[in-house]
């Protein structure tokens, strides 16, 4: 079983930035990616990164996030630059190996307006 561990979430005024990371026991080939759930909204995809370096992105991103990964340390990362109230959420790290797909606990990303 893969264990993430994640960190980096906190409170930050509208305007900010954050830099979540999640390091995975798995192996490297997988794709990781971010998550996150917003109160009475669904789980929704913010960015995922294969291990070719393929990403991908929610639309609400606008630009502003950044997905990247350390293979060496078998590790994702998310850069949230300019980030919004509406970006208030639980985010959630997870992989996914040929078979399964693992979760983080989760981190709360809290904006200010």
């Amino acid at each position: 079983q893969v264990q993430l561990v994640e960190s980096g979430g906190g409170l930050v005024q509208a305007g900010g930035s954050l830099r979540l990371s999640c390091a995975a026991s798995g192996n490297q080939v997988s794709t990781m990616g971010w998550y996150r759930q917003a109160p009475e909204k669904q789980r929704e995809l913010v960015a995922t990164i294969t291990s070719s370096g393929r990403t991908n992105y929610a639309d609400f991103v606008e630009g502003r996030f950044t997905i990247s990964r350390d293979n060496a340390k078998n590790t994702v990362y998310l850069q949230m630059n300019n980030l919004k109230p509406e970006d208030t959420a639980v985010y959630y790290c997870t992989v996914r190996q040929v078979l399964s797909q693992y979760w983080g606990q989760g981190t709360q990303v809290t904006v200010s307006s």
